[in-house]
């Protein structure tokens, strides 16, 4: 038997309104879930951990990230989305082999561990054939991270006599192959999800077959939207006519839609993923933020793609933070002349984007997100003794506007610490991290691409 853990004497922010915050508390794990959570445990017989001085936060939820885009690390910082669409999709993609996925979601996933994040949504769309596919999911198991693997498509140019990526639905085969393995429960630590088209990068047909596959299968079903002209005008009112919109689907960005159509979505109980600083990186535009709270709704957020940019999730609820201030700020500006009264949005809300908005966007919102008594052990303890975090006045406003990766001291995911005393508990890293140099080095070659030397 497994003896438990008492994590005792942090900060606690449970992100769960009935159970609070506790200036200093004991949390309880017992095998798999968090047991108790209380100002004083007694549990004579379980492992001690000296939380004092920690701020012990749910795991992070990273809810949209390509993880097989680790080994291209920076490559894409300087390109438009159109610049990313021809060398990567068109390009870099095609030259990846199953291992080359293997390793790359491998040292992606661990890294997002190492951040803070214990669910991590890898939206899986460079996958041609099912080793590419198995390769992915074995790198996620390997890990250890909590998964959900959205089973994509890849976006090639196409070959003479090939249709277009668009005019292809998604493999049903592949579907219930994945449903027969080892994806056959929603309620382990790995689970599947679908990364379609959608219907602005797919022809109508596909759109309907799509979320007629992923209404029969019962799966959470993302998709991009926005990033040019939409494939089908009008195809999102067809869906909605349809009934196939409901809170299953998630869709990524959505930056362009309109205002009519981005309520009646919502209102129908999509999910919105904003990916704030790749959105205003590469030219998506703004993120639907604030959008969505004028509605009642919120965003989960996610890195998007770490090509471009850093796999840490608290510095991407920073920006998504200040963005949507900012964008507040200066509409009352413009119509008032002054500085606003106060903050339209607080440090709180942006910490339950990656912990709340996450497990509900993933419909797991009894399994994760908070640290509540009965759910999953997923816990990060936030070491607040460092120069830069003291004192600390509010631990929220330290973890959120304050922390970052290096003070991320130990994860623990299903109750098994995968990081402790800062150091990822994964033999052999350095190995690793040479295999994923030496793919993403033959990769960038095989395009002609130029790779400045480190």
């Amino acid at each position: 038997m497994v003896r438990p853990i008492l994590i005792s004497g942090a900060t606690i922010v449970s992100m769960d309104d009935t159970v609070g915050d506790l200036a200093r508390g004991d949390i309880l794990v017992v095998g798999e879930r968090i047991a108790a959570i209380a100002p004083h445990i007694a549990a004579p017989d379980a492992e001690r951990v000296d939380a004092a001085g920690r701020i012990a936060i749910p795991g992070l939820i990273n809810a949209h990230m390509h993880t097989w885009q680790t080994g291209l690390r920076g490559l894409a910082a300087d390109w438009t989305l159109l610049e990313y669409f021809r060398w990567v999709h068109a390009g870099l993609a095609t030259r990846f082999r199953p291992e080359d996925i293997g390793i790359a979601t491998l040292v992606g996933a661990l890294g997002q561990i190492d951040a803070g994040a214990t669910t991590l949504v890898d939206w899986c769309h460079n996958n041609p054939t099912p080793d590419h596919t198995d390769a992915a999911v074995e790198a996620l198991a390997e890990s250890g991270i909590r998964a959900a693997f959205f089973h994509g498509s890849p976006k090639p140019d196409p070959k003479p006599g090939e249709p277009h990526f668009s005019e292809v639905p998604h493999p049903r085969h592949e579907v219930e192959r994945l449903r027969r393995g080892r994806f056959s429960s929603d309620e382990g630590l790995m689970t599947l999800g679908l990364a379609i088209l959608g219907p602005h990068y797919s022809t109508l047909p596909v759109a309907l077959s799509d979320f007629r596959l992923a209404q029969e299968f019962g799966l959470v079903t993302s998709m991009h939207q926005g990033g040019g002209p939409a494939k089908t005008p009008g195809a999102w009112e067809t869906l909605l006519d349809e009934g196939l919109v409901d809170r299953s689907i998630n869709i990524v960005h959505g930056n362009d839609l309109s205002d009519d159509l981005f309520a009646r979505l919502v209102a129908c109980g999509a999910s919105f993923s904003a990916t704030p600083e790749n959105e205003m990186s590469q030219g998506h535009g703004f993120p639907v933020t604030g959008r969505l709270l004028a509605l009642g709704a919120a965003p989960s957020v996610g890195v998007d793609i770490e090509s471009v940019l850093a796999g840490d999730m608290l510095g991407v609820a920073r920006i998504a933070l200040a963005t949507q201030r900012a964008l507040d700020n200066a509409k009352s500006r413009a119509a008032t002349g002054a500085i606003p009264a106060t903050s339209t949005v607080r440090v709180r809300q942006a910490l339950s984007w990656i912990t709340v908005e996450g497990a509900r966007m993933l419909r797991q919102e009894h399994r994760i997100g908070s640290l509540t008594p009965g759910k999953q052990a997923d816990i990060v303890l936030v070491d607040a003794r460092s120069l830069h975090l003291q004192p600390v006045h509010d631990p929220v406003a330290t973890v959120v506007m304050q922390a970052g990766r290096g003070d991320i001291e130990a994860v623990m995911i299903a109750g098994r610490f995968r990081k402790r005393a800062g150091r990822l508990d994964y033999p052999g890293l350095d190995t690793k991290l040479a295999e994923l140099a030496a793919s993403g080095a033959r990769i960038v070659h095989d395009l002609g691409l130029r790779q400045t030397a480190a």
